[in-house]
């Protein structure tokens, strides 16, 4: 695909299939991944490739738990709204199947700063992760960038024997799409950027 439409129709995928993903196009997409800038070039990321039905069972059971609970007192109103409730249904349904998504990628990085998990942290994973999901998109598999799991992480690290020392950043699902892609909405760019100064607009061509 051309590298600008690959973008342009790469958005959350939350609706997949439990048909299998093979481990060639998991290897690519890990490939894209690790070839994002990260701050120093730590490149202080490990990334879990999940299969196993059990695990995914116990953490499709956590993350169903973290949903309910972060996103279950709004649930009424979010689906009085027409596009939050698209939203919503298309989260609550992933909340619902994560154990049938055929393969959860957990990126994870070593907290080297002491700090935790904050801005700058996550600046040194995040766009391997952007990266992993845009060759998703380029290979026609569906993925969404997911972080309750975070609500259960002790279970998470217990379960998959992470070291106390790598933070878990993103639960990324990865299968083929029941739906299909397309460009979603989104505001111009024109409404959101200023130049040189906050405030200040330009157009195009101007």
């Amino acid at each position: 695909m051309d590298f600008f439409d690959v973008i342009r129709t790469q958005r959350a995928m939350r609706r997949l299939k439990p048909d299998p993903v093979s481990d060639e196009d998991l290897w690519t997409i890990l490939d894209a991944a690790i070839h994002a800038p990260s701050g120093g070039n730590t490149q202080g990321w490990n990334f879990v490739v999940i299969r196993d039905r059990a695990v995914k069972e116990k953490i499709g059971a956590w993350y169903l738990e973290a949903w309910d609970r972060a996103y279950g007192p709004r649930r009424d109103a979010m689906l009085e709204d027409a596009q939050a409730g698209r939203m919503f249904r298309s989260a609550d349904y992933l909340a619902n199947h994560l154990a049938d998504v055929p393969a959860l990628i957990l990126a994870t990085l070593q907290n080297r700063t002491g700090f935790g998990a904050d801005v700058s942290h996550g600046a040194s994973i995040y766009p391997a992760v952007q990266n992993l999901m845009l060759a998703a998109r380029a290979l026609g598999l569906g993925t969404t960038l997911t972080t309750l799991h975070r609500l259960h992480e002790q279970d998470v690290r217990e379960l998959l024997g992470i070291p106390a020392d790598v933070d878990t950043m993103a639960l990324i699902p990865v299968g083929h799409p029941r739906g299909r892609f397309g460009e979603p909405q989104r505001v111009p760019a024109e409404k959101v950027t200023y130049w040189d100064r906050w405030g200040e607009r330009k157009t195009r061509g101007g």
